[in-house]
């Protein structure tokens, strides 16, 4: 009966670890680009060029994961402060911005419109 106590415990221990371990805290970092996709480019620009302004990052960040011991991630709880998860979680939603900005050619020249342009 001791052992099962002990057994029992050590899983109860493992299971609350793993809601609030490194790892899915991180991956919750990553975000879609694909929410950025309505909002007009000036104003993802200014958007994105604040949020980097405000937590002192490039505006070309990108999420950083850690790298625990091989088969522990789950298991690594996580032990950042709570300003490095928000500027963490900063650099996800700039990385997002930036895709959006990218795929949507956001801040460069329409070259469409010069093509077809009639001579003034």
């Amino acid at each position: 009966m001791r052992w099962n106590m002990m057994i029992l415990a050590s899983c109860l221990a493992t299971a609350g670890c793993v809601g609030n371990s490194m790892s899915e805290r991180q991956d919750a970092d990553v975000e879609s680009s694909l929410q950025y996709d309505t909002v007009p480019c000036d104003q993802l620009l200014a958007q994105r060029n604040g949020l980097a302004q405000q937590y002192n990052l490039p505006v070309t960040a990108k999420p950083t994961f850690s790298n625990p011991a091989m088969g522990f991630g789950p298991f690594t709880p996580d032990m950042r402060s709570k300003a490095k998860r928000d500027s963490d979680k900063a650099s996800g939603e700039i990385d997002a911005m930036n895709r959006s900005i990218e795929r949507r050619d956001c801040g460069k020249p329409d070259n469409q419109k010069k093509k077809f342009a009639l001579p003034s």
